[in-house]
C-alpha cells in the first residue's frame, strides 16, 4: 500500500520506518521541505521517499497526519479529498491555543479536522501510544490477542478496516473505540485508555466498563 505521511516528528518518523519495514511504499514530508528529510528517508530504506506535504498527500492511498493539532488548517484539503486520513493528533491547549468548542466538550479534534478535510475519510489512530512504545512494542510474531493495542475511531467502516490492517501489518492490534465523536473522546489525553499498554481483551473490558482502569494492564 502507498502511505503518505505529513509530519516527521516522533510518531510520523517511527510510523514511516515501521510501514516501510512491513513492505509498504512510504512518502514522508514535513513543514521544512523534503531536502531536510534525506537522512530519515535513507535510514528508513528503499521503500521511502521524501516529498512535500502536498506531494505526500497525493501519493498516499492512506495518509497519516502527525502535526500539532493547531496547524490542522494547513493541511491540503484538495489533495486529501477521498483519501483515508489517519489522524494521530492530540489537542494540547498550552501548545495549540484554546478551542472553546473542544474545551467545552462540544466536539472532538478529529471532528474539526473532518470539517476542514470535508471529503476525506478520517480515522483517529496512533494518538494514544507513546512513540517509544510505537518504535519497540509491535511484534508480528505474536497472535493478535497478545499484541499491544493501537486504538482507532471513525465514521467510515471500510476506512477503519483498512487502518486496522495496517496496524496489524506492523505488529499491533487495532481496537475500535467508536465514532469520531464518541471514540474520539475516549482516546483523548487523560482518558482511561490513553498511553496504556493494553492487550485487546483488557482494552475491550475497559471500554465496556467490565473492569475499571485501575485493574487493567
Amino acid at each position: 500500500m502507498k502511505i503518505g505521511i505529513i509530519g516527521a516528528g516522533h510518531i510520523g518518523a517511527n510510523a514511516a520506518k515501521l510501514f516501510a519495514a512491513a513492505g509498504h511504499e512510504v512518502a514522508i514530508s514535513n513543514s521544512r521541505g523534503p531536502e531536510t528529510l534525506g537522512d530519515l528517508a535513507a535510514e528508513t530504506g528503499n521503500n521511502t521517499r521524501a516529498l512535500t506535504a502536498e506531494e505526500a498527500a497525493n501519493f498516499g492511498d492512506v495518509v497519516l497526519v502527525s502535526i500539532p493539532f493547531g496547524q490542522y488548517k494547513s493541511l491540503p484539503a484538495d489533495s486529501l479529498s477521498g483519501k483515508i486520513v489517519i489522524d494521530s493528533n492530540n489537542y494540547y491547549p498550552d501548545r495549540d491555543g484554546n478551542y472553546i468548542e473542544l474545551d467545552e466538550g462540544k466536539t472532538t479534534s478529529s471532528e474539526l479536522l473532518a470539517l476542514h478535510l470535508k471529503d476525506a475519510r478520517i480515522v483517529k489512530a496512533f494518538n494514544t501510544i507513546w512513540f517509544e512504545h510505537l518504535k519497540t512494542q509491535g511484534d508480528t510474531a505474536l497472535p493478535p490477542e497478545e499484541r499491544r493495542v493501537i486504538f482507532i475511531a471513525g465514521d467510515d467502516e471500510v476506512a477503519e478496516e483498512t487502518v486496522a490492517k495496517l496496524i496489524d501489518s506492523i505488529g499491533f492490534a487495532a481496537v475500535d473505540t467508536g465514532s469520531l465523536k464518541v471514540g474520539g473522546k475516549r482516546q483523548q489525553p487523560g482518558s482511561d485508555i490513553y498511553n496504556r499498554d493494553l492487550k485487546p481483551e483488557e482494552a475491550e473490558n475497559i471500554l465496556t466498563g467490565k473492569i475499571n482502569v485501575n485493574s487493567a494492564g
